[in-house]
């Protein structure tokens, strides 16, 4: 069974049965093209052109010079203008030939989730309309061709630019598909930039390791405020961009990142000085950068050896790691707990993972003199670090262990 395709375009709002030259001017502009595919039980399709089929259900449509074999694709495309302009001039839709409900999703996957977001919340991150020469952006890969691939810009409100075959990569391209696939993101390089046609080169075998990496963090960052803004606007319902001319872009501006003055914003508001917003604005995006960019404490552990043989002993061990309790706080309080003896574990909190690394030496360090001082030792057998949820658990089970271990059973005495 083969299956044939219709064409249909969209123009102005209306649907109309189009010939499949259509397909090679699709990138005009305000016009939609869905494909609906009709099956068809003969072996072989019936010879004829598509100014024929065309002319088999608007006879009274088309002009004589739209029924002409199409062999060249110049042809094809003067083909698709004359037809489109015919189209535009007569009232006669063909929306009943597809139905409504299966046009709106054909037209949905067409603009790839983008149409079908309001415009009114959608906006570029940055100031800049285009990118500059040699800045490295985040794209999506569209559509591969066999002269390169044509990605969206994600940072620049996904305007197109493109690939070309040769700026892949530095090797010899032996299967594109193991470079560059349709729908993964890529950090690229921009070559050429021409605002007045809205053309964009990129590389992709240009962008450095380095720059690819700076390149995640900014778009990871910007990615976080434009989700705030985007949050904002909806709540409000205000266009995005105006929002953004108002604080993120003048952010950017002033702190060299609108993430790192969001960042501050949750511990003093003066980052906000000088920025044009009332106060019903300022009170949600506190709550979206206070949801959204509050750190979550770091879990940090140190396993010590502590042992003490002369006469206070055991008071002597409680004591020395009672020093580790002056260096916790209310918010971020530090934890003794006994594995099995002389092994404990000091656990504690922090916001910041190389100051409460720094702060459990210190605890440490006081336990250590502490215990010395009373005739005992202490000996580090695992340096403070950040744990995971996966190490806790580890931790957990051990203790479990070794308290089933320790625990006394009937005929012990014995």
């Amino acid at each position: 069974m083969r299956v044939r395709e219709r064409v249909f375009v969209c123009v102005n709002g209306s649907v109309w049965l189009a010939p499949r030259a259509v397909r090679a001017s699709s990138r005009a502009t305000g016009v939609v093209v869905v494909h609906a595919p009709v099956r068809r039980s003969d072996a072989r399709p019936p010879a004829r052109t598509d100014g024929e089929t065309i002319d088999a259900l608007f006879p009274s449509v088309l002009s004589p010079a739209c029924r002409e074999p199409l062999h060249e694709p110049t042809h094809a495309r003067t083909h698709a203008r004359t037809v489109m302009s015919q189209f535009a001039a007569h009232e006669t839709p063909a929306a009943d030939m597809l139905g409504s409900e299966q046009l709106r999703k054909e037209q949905s996957v067409h603009g790839q989730g983008g149409a079908a977001q309001n415009p009114k919340f959608r906006c570029r991150f940055y100031e800049q309309e285009f990118p500059k020469e040699e800045d490295v952006v985040v794209v999506q890969v569209n559509e591969i061709k066999s002269m390169g691939a044509y990605v969206s810009l994600l940072e620049y409100d996904n305007i197109e630019g493109m690939v070309l075959l040769s700026e892949l990569s530095r090797r010899r391209i032996r299967s594109i598909n193991k470079i560059i696939r349709v729908g993964k993101t890529e950090c690229v390089s921009v070559l050429r930039v021409d605002k007045e046609r809205g053309y964009i080169d990129l590389s992709k075998r240009r962008a450095g390791i380095e720059e690819v990496q700076q390149c995640n963090e900014r778009y990871n960052k910007s990615k976080a405020v434009h989700s705030i803004m985007r949050h904002v606007a909806e709540h409000l319902d205000v266009p995005l961009k105006e929002l953004n001319e108002k604080i993120a872009w003048p952010l950017y501006r002033k702190k060299g990142h609108a993430y790192d003055a969001f960042k501050l914003a949750i511990t003093s508001q003066e980052v906000f000085d000088g920025i044009d917003m009332g106060d019903d604005v300022r009170k949600i995006l506190m709550e979206n950068i206070q949801r959204r960019l509050t750190p979550q404490p770091i879990k940090i552990r140190a396993d010590i050896e502590v042992t003490c043989f002369k006469y206070e002993g055991v008071d002597a061990v409680r004591a020395a790691l009672r020093e580790v309790f002056k260096f916790g706080t209310t918010d971020l309080p530090f934890e003794v707990n006994l594995i099995a003896p002389p092994l404990y574990v000091v656990r504690s909190q922090a916001i910041d993972k190389e100051q409460g690394i720094e702060l459990s030496k210190s605890a440490i360090e006081a336990v250590k003199a502490e215990i010395e001082k009373r005739g005992g030792s202490l000996v580090v057998k695992m340096e403070p670090r950040a744990t995971t949820n996966k190490d806790e658990e580890k931790l957990e089970e051990l203790m479990e262990q070794m308290e089933l271990e320790n625990a006394e059973f009937d005929g012990d005495d014995d």
